[in-house]
């Protein structure tokens, strides 16, 4: 017979056993990379591939996700000035339809908005010993726009549509063997901003590769993509190329048992034709965090310019949701 305190005892691991069944591990979840969107100012509102992973997930798996992100601009040189904040908001999902084939579809918004980032930035610049590049000097909050060699010159579009997208994509699985996966896919972008500064219609195309190492605890993921640009002319003014390159690497580290660190490195081919920045490829890295939950995730995570200071975003932080149905 049980006394009075094993009674106690046998309560308490009543409670507390099924917050252990619950213990998440890295093969319980498949969210694979972070989910991320180019921050670059040209890539964030035209079609950019997306770091993918390319292992098989169950047929009839279903993932629906969003995020907002919160980013600021900053680039001054001979050719062009511009200082402004962008925001985006995503949401979509994806869907595993037969043993080798995934659906992806979202829907993505850009707009000018003040997210008061421009203090936060600096702070950010000053603890890492990142160079300034001359933003300091100027006023904070401010949405310009200025290329000179183009006749362009937007002033205070906070407010504005950047960009008003659908993307499809669809992936098929090509090889799965023990640590190692590769997927091949393509995608196609429909944007449409029907009024002020950024109207304009764009239809894209995309086709990439996909290759994923597992290992326990560790997961690397890589990607190499080519985009077709429909429009040979952003804004009616800046010559775009017809073709762009994309390459992306992940890393994704199971720290316990319901957190996750992921670090990236994203490379985009510069979208402007012409001999400014904006036609050298940027680079982007992200650093971020992943919190486990039994059916879902949230992800934290910043992007950061490198190498070339004057074609990508300063910086950008984005908070997500993920929920596996």
């Amino acid at each position: 017979m049980f006394n009075c305190h094993s009674r106690k005892y046998t309560l308490a691991l009543t409670c507390i056993a099924p917050l252990f069944a619950t213990t998440l591990h890295a093969e319980d979840h498949n969210y694979g990379p972070l989910r991320s969107y180019a921050q670059s100012p040209i890539q964030s509102i035209s079609l950019a591939p997306v770091l993918r992973s390319a292992k098989a997930l169950p047929i009839d798996y279903k993932e629906i996700y969003g995020s907002v992100t919160a980013a600021s601009v900053w680039a001054d040189t001979d050719d062009y000035t511009l200082d402004y904040y962008h925001n985006q908001v995503e949401l979509g999902g994806k869907w595993v339809f037969s043993e080798k084939w995934l659906m992806d579809i979202n829907y993505r918004w850009s707009f000018a908005a003040d997210n008061h980032l421009d203090g936060l930035t600096e702070s950010f610049h000053d603890l890492f010993g990142i160079d300034q590049n001359g933003r300091e000097e100027v006023g904070r909050d401010q949405f310009t726009q200025n290329m000179t060699d183009y006749g362009l010159k937007n002033e205070n579009f906070d407010g504005e549509t950047l960009s008003n997208s659908v993307n499809i994509y669809l992936e098929r699985k090509v090889y799965e063997k023990d640590k190692h996966s590769l997927s091949f896919g393509g995608g196609l972008f429909y944007n449409h901003v029907a009024s002020g500064p950024f109207e304009g219609n764009s239809f894209d195309q995309n086709v990439q590769i996909n290759y994923t190492y597992s290992n326990e605890a560790h997961e690397i993921y890589s990607m190499l993509g080519l985009t077709h640009h429909s429009r040979d002319k952003l804004n009616d003014l800046l010559p775009m190329k017809s073709m762009t390159f994309s390459t992306a690497v992940g890393y994704r580290y199971q720290l316990f048992d319901n957190h996750q660190i992921l670090a990236e490195y994203h490379l985009y081919d510069g979208y402007i034709d012409d001999s400014s920045d904006l036609s050298e490829a940027s680079h982007e890295a992200l650093i971020g965090y992943r919190y486990l939950m039994e059916n879902s995730a949230i992800e934290i995570f910043a992007t950061e310019n490198m190498v070339n200071m004057d074609n990508s975003t300063d910086i950008s932080f984005t908070i997500g949701y993920r929920y596996q149905l």
